[in-house]
């Protein structure tokens, strides 16, 4: 079907049975892994993110270390505003900055729709010198951040808890922050795509920062600019949506036609099902902390979890990226667990 040794992630997604759920862990690719921290110290973010031998290296490495059955690569959402013409550092240990933040519709003068190919031409070299090195041992995921996710960046200019900054300027210039999630919205569609194209199996779309909006305003300023995205890739690769904390939007999400849902670990199993119906795929949703524990704990509850949600159309992950702190073999359990699981 796919030339793939490891279709389980795909026959997930589309709702065939599988023999058991396929696992991988969101941030997989670095953070954790020793070799990537020597990686890390050698070079900064944006040479191994923009050099396609390491990131290829940096994305293979949970394939070969942990064993899991996926790979995602290794980039950042911000490489998207970025290439729409703004500055982005990304300070190790200290997130990112973006010195030039968007707060009036003067600014929005250097903010472009950029050929993808040219300006991203990086992430797209990567995917395909990282599907040669997989050589179909297990699928390939491609990702960007969803527009909301990325505005809250554009215009916040750096992390924060409640990007208050970022909604303000959405009440009080809706205008001017519509026009902005237009253009990041089609920025978006053309770079899943070129990523779909240079060999990624598989697309998601991290919404980090939709659970800070109500609903009615996930709807006006999240949901409405995915549900475009989504139904611009239909037909070119399965599409997963992780909208962190959004799980009152899970039924809109799932009438999207995304193949996948993503799920923090703030929902039971079961509500997620009733929530979102049995034509998706749902993935998630253990808390990455729980990764601490014991590791016979970790084996048991990552049991519970798969009973919970049903081994079929279910994708093992975590709730949100894995933190750096984790040992590597507390890691390995974790997919270890997935793979023993039997009904």
């Amino acid at each position: 079907m796919s030339g793939l040794k490891n279709d389980l992630l795909l026959k997930a997604l589309q709702g065939t049975p599988v023999p058991r759920p396929p696992v991988w862990m969101m941030r997989q690719a670095g953070r954790f892994l020793p070799d990537y921290i020597k990686l890390r110290d050698k070079y900064s973010f944006f040479e191994r993110c923009q050099t396609p031998e390491l990131a290829t290296e940096i994305t293979v490495m949970p394939v070969d270390q942990v064993g899991v059955d996926a790979a995602i690569i290794f980039s950042d959402i911000l490489v998207v505003p970025q290439a729409m013409g703004m500055e982005v550092q990304l300070i190790e240990k200290l997130g990112p900055l973006l010195p030039q933040p968007i707060k009036t519709a003067a600014d929005l003068d250097r903010i472009v729709i950029p050929d993808v190919n040219d300006r991203l031409h990086y992430v797209m070299d990567a995917l395909r010198l990282t599907k040669q090195t997989l050589a179909g041992r297990v699928p390939l995921i491609g990702f960007a951040g969803a527009p909301w996710t990325l505005l809250c960046y554009m215009v916040q200019g750096k992390g924060s808890k409640t990007f208050d900054e970022a909604k303000a300027f959405c009440y009080q210039q809706p205008a001017v922050a519509h026009e902005l999630l237009n253009r990041i919205t089609e920025t978006t569609i053309l770079y899943l795509k070129a990523q779909i194209e240079a060999g990624a199996d598989v697309v998601q779309i991290f919404d980090s920062w939709g659970g800070l909006l109500s609903p009615k305003d996930f709807e006006e300023f999240s949901l409405q600019y995915i549900r475009r995205i989504v139904a611009a890739l239909q037909g070119l690769a399965p599409v997963i949506v992780f909208a962190k904390g959004a799980w009152f939007a899970l039924e809109e999400m799932a009438a999207t036609g995304a193949q996948g849902l993503g799920l923090d670990w703030c929902i039971k199993p079961e509500l997620a099902r009733q929530f979102a119906g049995p034509a998706v795929t749902l993935q998630g949703n253990f808390d990455p902390a729980q990764l601490m524990r014991p590791i016979p704990e970790i084996t048991k509850s990552v049991h519970e979890m798969i009973r919970a949600f049903g081994p079929q159309r279910y994708i093992a992950n975590l709730g949100h990226g894995i933190l750096p702190n984790i040992p590597v073999d507390h890691a390995k359990a974790f997919i270890e667990a997935v793979k023993s699981y039997t009904a």
